[in-house]
């Protein structure tokens, strides 16, 4: 196979990786709760990440870049956003479906192109619009239509706007994590991304381990406790990582991204194979929305000069 479309099927594995990972998060936010559910994903995950970097510092017979104080500042940035982004999303999958929480992350980047037009003026063109007003509407048809989880039926705008504010957190931490291996001054780009991969599991999972061990130590112990299950999440995490680092290395970020759009797919089988939710017309109809939007959006991006 030829290393220029080796992002492909790598991507198809970080998708599928993930999609695991956070049903398996969801799994376990039950038993302990959600902030307990989300150390999992870096606690676990950071011993699988340290022996890849090892591993990739061996076979390139080098020892990891060294960081310096922009590195520093990214990838503080990266990890505080993305412990907040994931706990955000697992607090939407307690409200609704998992397959319709994951659809409201990928979101991330018609919220970057609202962002950029207002905070920094940035104009949008025709499809970029247009994009931006059909996920929208998707995301209201979702958040009117079908039951919680609970049960309950008919509007609520909670689990959209938590699921909306996770989409922007994992947007600002793809930039914090991308600014932080950029700002790597040596190393192969497969070693740079290894190396901030696994700095910034260590800086969450000592946020966490400290934050859990003095306001929430019965989750700590049960994430202890549940170990077998913590360590599947925590090695499909650190897998879904590295396949996304090893795709960024490989091409474009919206290539990648573009293509990760099938994790909405492996959501929705998982949504009705693990947990045998179903979804509404109305629903399935917003979810097609939200997905037609961002990638129209991207196709523009990856059409623009």
């Amino acid at each position: 196979m030829s290393l220029a479309i080796l992002w492909i099927p790598v991507t198809l594995v970080a998708a599928g990786a993930q999609t695991a990972r956070n049903a398996m998060q969801h799994h376990l936010t039950a038993r302990l709760g959600t902030l307990g559910a989300t150390q999992v994903r870096f606690l676990y995950g950071l011993p699988f990440a340290a022996l890849f970097l090892a591993a990739l510092c061996l076979a390139e017979g080098r020892l990891p870049p060294g960081p310096n104080s922009a590195f520093w500042v990214y990838v503080v940035c990266g990890a505080l956003t993305q412990i907040g982004a994931t706990a955000l999303m697992l607090a939407t999958m307690r409200l609704r479906q998992f397959g319709l929480s994951i659809a409201y992350t990928k979101t991330e980047p018609v919220q970057v192109a609202v962002f950029g037009w207002l905070l920094l003026g940035e104009t949008l063109s025709w499809q970029a619009s247009s994009a931006v007003m059909i996920a929208t509407l998707g995301v209201v048809l979702m958040s009117r239509s079908g039951k919680a989880v609970g049960g309950s039926e008919g509007f609520s705008w909670r689990p959209a706007l938590l699921g909306l504010a996770s989409g922007a957190g994992f947007a600002l931490s793809s930039i914090g994590f991308r600014g932080a291996i950029l700002s790597l001054e040596s190393g192969s780009a497969l070693l740079r991304a290894s190396t901030t991969l696994t700095t910034g599991l260590l800086l969450q999972s000592l946020i966490l381990l400290v934050w859990l061990g003095f306001f929430q130590r019965q989750a700590l112990l049960g994430s202890l406790q549940a170990w077998r299950s913590s360590l599947f999440a925590g090695f499909m995490g650190a897998l879904a990582s590295q396949c996304w680092f090893f795709g960024f290395a490989l091409t474009s970020t919206a290539n990648v991204r573009t293509l990760g759009l099938v994790e909405v797919v492996f959501a929705q089988i998982a949504s009705r194979r693990v947990f045998a939710q179903t979804l509404s017309g109305t629903e399935r109809l917003g979810l097609i929305l939200v997905m037609l939007g961002v990638v129209l959006l991207i196709t523009d991006v990856l059409g623009g000069p």
